[in-house]
């Protein structure tokens, strides 16, 4: 395989960050599709990138001889088109979160292991050079006791994103990053996950019923620990990194990006990192996904986490993954 074909549905700001960098950086790619409820963002995708441009993603698959797809839609409208695609046999590289209800990214889970595609999700974080030198530091030391976590500021203005029943919430779409990484320096899943919320203070802001801040805790299989929090109502203010903690050791990525060593602190090396786009497109290629951090199976366990403190926010009780 000379160049991947690629095709794209969603073409807005997270594809196009995509668009750029495989346009820039990659001699091996070619642009075929591009699929969005936009007619005329697909079209002018199309004219900038090249490809042809579709308002229906069934179409779009119908007619292209498809190597690999893009699927960058919010969180609610994931579920036909990676059906599609598994039946097709096409290669899937999908925008976090996977899904903003669990069920549903159970059975598309289902559908990619039945047929055996390479599925990455777009947890970047991971690929980065101050997460992957931690993930080193970390798995040196005789026991991780836990980890804090923070993504908190002010609201994006996408209008989807304040309607809990389409971004599942900040926890779900936005701090994702930070429950994943916290699973991925942990080294280990899920066991028991406890939340609270609140919320009031966003009153003016038109269609919105997410939480304004939430905190989260859980007890992972190996004995971990974390608490993260979310804020999405903040003025002038932000935090958004993980802190992962050890007798003799703290470990910071994101932030300030550095390490506690018994009370020395020094940069985190950000050195060493991987470009998910390169990692996602050599697989395709060859047809191993050893080199992919985050396949759809994977991103799967993160978001158990973070739909089971949905839950917990409504009971006020522990759940149990």
């Amino acid at each position: 395989m000379d160049k991947v074909k690629l095709g794209f549905i969603g073409t807005g700001g997270m594809a196009g960050a995509h668009m750029r960098n495989l346009k820039d950086n990659f001699e091996d790619v070619e642009f075929c599709a591009m699929c969005d409820i936009s007619e005329d963002r697909a079209k002018a995708r199309a004219e900038e990138y090249g490809g042809n441009a579709y308002s229906d993603y069934r179409e779009m698959y119908d007619k292209e001889d498809l190597n690999a797809v893009y699927i960058c839609t919010p969180p609610f409208a994931h579920g036909e088109q990676e059906r599609i695609a598994c039946e097709q046999g096409i290669a899937m590289f999908i925008e976090k979160p996977i899904h903003s209800e669990l069920e549903p990214a159970v059975i598309i889970n289902d559908h990619v292991e039945q047929s055996g595609v390479i599925t990455s999700v777009g947890y970047h974080w991971r690929y980065g050079g101050n997460a992957q030198n931690a993930k080193k530091m970390l798995e040196e030391q005789p026991q991780i006791l836990g980890a804090l976590g923070y993504w908190m500021g002010g609201m994006p203005g996408t209008p989807w994103w304040r309607v809990r029943a389409e971004s599942g919430g900040q926890h779900v779409e936005q701090t994702t990053h930070i429950f994943d990484l916290a699973r991925f320096l942990v080294g280990s899943d899920g066991k028991t996950v406890h939340g609270v919320a609140n919320s009031g203070s966003m009153t003016h802001i038109e269609n919105y019923d997410v939480d304004d801040i939430s905190m989260v805790n859980i007890e992972f299989e190996n004995g971990a620990v974390a608490n993260i929090v979310s804020a999405c109502a903040l003025e002038g203010f932000g935090r958004v990194h993980l802190e992962v903690f050890t007798r003799g050791l703290v470990v910071t990525v994101g932030g300030p990006n550095n390490v506690n060593i018994k009370g020395e602190t020094e940069p985190l090396s950000g050195e060493g990192g991987k470009d998910r786009d390169r990692v996602f497109i050599d697989a395709v290629k060859s047809g191993d996904d050893s080199e992919i951090l985050s396949p759809y199976s994977d991103a799967l366990q993160t978001l158990r986490i973070m739909l089971a403190a949905s839950t917990s926010f409504e009971t006020g009780k522990a759940v149990d993954l």
